[in-house]
């Protein structure tokens, strides 16, 4: 492999400071409850609001400042996500009557959780797309009690209308003018206005993370995530155009000065010409100030030695957005075992997946992808067991777990079953 750009090693965002703060403004919350969000609001928003959740009045008076048009996309959109999770879902089934041996009776059952929250980030963009991400799985699992939050906009006391119409489009049934790591406190341990929920989804900068982190375990969560990634892989011969993967590389790069792009392939022109793209592009980029940064920092490209080695790159960066653009898809793709999502083909673009295809943009980063895939509507699923069993299949199987707890010396274990034979076996 010979590296053509080199992207800079990631700093520690883990620090010591940084759990810390957290730390300390989740003491904060669960001590102070409203009060400390009231503060935090203020201090970090301008938001001066005392009233945290949104109300019906003030959700549709964001649809009058959203315009038809943009409307009309964010329900076709849905529609997209709606039917891809409800497809997932349908995949999904409940186990009935499975026998391990005769009259030892097995299933299974598919439970949504309860309550979750959607965390939508604010920050530089309305990213009113992520709502819609997170709040329609949930829905399509069936979840009772579906929140919603968000920054609001600095200096206002209103999350951005866009965000807002998502939220209630997408299907949450409380919206919450509060954000970061103090909003995900809120929702772990519960204040006031807010009643605490089993799991809490969604993107956010590093306080939300580690807020994340720390909380886990009080309540679910999806993943510890990063800033976002993008690798493409691009064999020689499959007709790759560098203008294309600039583009795509550089949609990853405005989001943050943080994210990543990667370039991996075997074709050194078409290495150097994407370098070359992305310098041109940049030039009348209107996000250049943050994609310059990003790309500079981070962006990287790689030479393999062939596709088998560009394939062994990927999976040991196992990035969020994969894609790929390759001479034998169907040869190929089975090799690739480490990625959030796919995107397989020139014409199939990563920001169709961030928007509209109906796939899942809530991805894991950070080579999380070795070990989970992204938020989709399993996500909000539990699959719980349950078991019955005959007198005859009882008086079976009890032998085999009283000598089984007695090797392990746990005597109580071993006469919970004894007991039963003891019992039943005399009738």
């Amino acid at each position: 492999m010979k590296v053509i750009k080199e992207a800079r090693p990631r700093r520690n965002e883990d620090s010591q400071q940084l759990r810390d703060n957290v730390s300390a403004i989740i003491k904060n919350v669960r001590i102070n409850g409203d009060k400390a969000l009231i503060e935090y609001n203020a201090r970090f928003d301008q938001n001066k609001r005392r009233d945290l959740r949104i109300g019906r009045a003030e959700i549709e008076a964001a649809y009058e400042q959203v315009s038809e048009q943009e409307l009309a996309d964010m329900r076709k959109a849905a529609e997209h996500i709606r039917a891809f999770a409800e497809a997932q879902k349908a995949t999904m089934r409940e186990l009935k009557g499975f026998e391990t041996v005769p009259g030892v009776y097995l299933g299974h059952r598919i439970i949504p959780v309860d309550s979750c929250c959607c965390y939508v980030p604010g920050g530089s963009y309305p990213l009113y797309s992520t709502a819609l991400m997170l709040t329609i799985p949930a829905k399509v699992a069936g979840v009772r009690r579906i929140t919603a939050c968000s920054p609001s906009v600095k200096g206002s006391e209103s999350i951005d209308p866009k965000t807002l119409v998502a939220m209630d489009i997408g299907g949450a049934d409380e919206i919450y003018a509060v954000g970061g790591a103090q909003a995900i406190a809120a929702f772990a341990y519960g204040t006031e206005q807010i009643a605490p929920v089993s799991m809490v989804v969604g993107p956010g900068n590093q306080y939300v993370t580690e807020a994340k982190r720390q909380c886990y375990g009080r309540i679910g969560i999806d993943f510890v995530a990063g800033p976002s990634e993008v690798l493409v892989i691009a064999e020689r011969g499959a007709g790759a155009d560098p203008r294309i993967i600039a583009a795509d590389l550089l949609a990853q790069a405005e989001h943050d000065p943080l994210a990543k792009g990667i370039l991996v392939t075997d074709d050194e022109g078409l290495a150097r010409a994407v370098i070359s793209s992305v310098e041109q592009q940049l030039a009348a980029l209107p996000t250049a100030d943050i994609a310059s940064r990003s790309w500079e920092d981070y962006g990287e490209v790689l030479l393999a030695d062939s596709l088998f080695e560009a394939i062994k790159i990927t999976n040991d960066h196992a990035p969020e957005h994969l894609e790929v653009i390759v001479n034998d898809p169907e040869e190929t793709i089975p090799r690739l075992t480490n990625y959030g999502s796919l995107f397989i083909g020139q014409y199939t673009a990563e920001v169709f997946g961030d928007y509209a295809s109906g796939t899942n943009h809530t991805l894991p980063t950070l080579k999380a992808a070795r070990y989970t895939g992204g938020v989709w509507v399993g996500t909000f699923l539990k699959v719980c067991t349950h078991q019955t069993m005959t007198k005859q299949a009882m008086l079976e199987i009890s032998g085999l777990v009283s000598n089984m707890a007695r090797g392990e010396g746990l005597i109580a274990h071993a006469r919970a079953a004894e007991i039963r034979k003891e019992i039943y076996g005399q009738n």
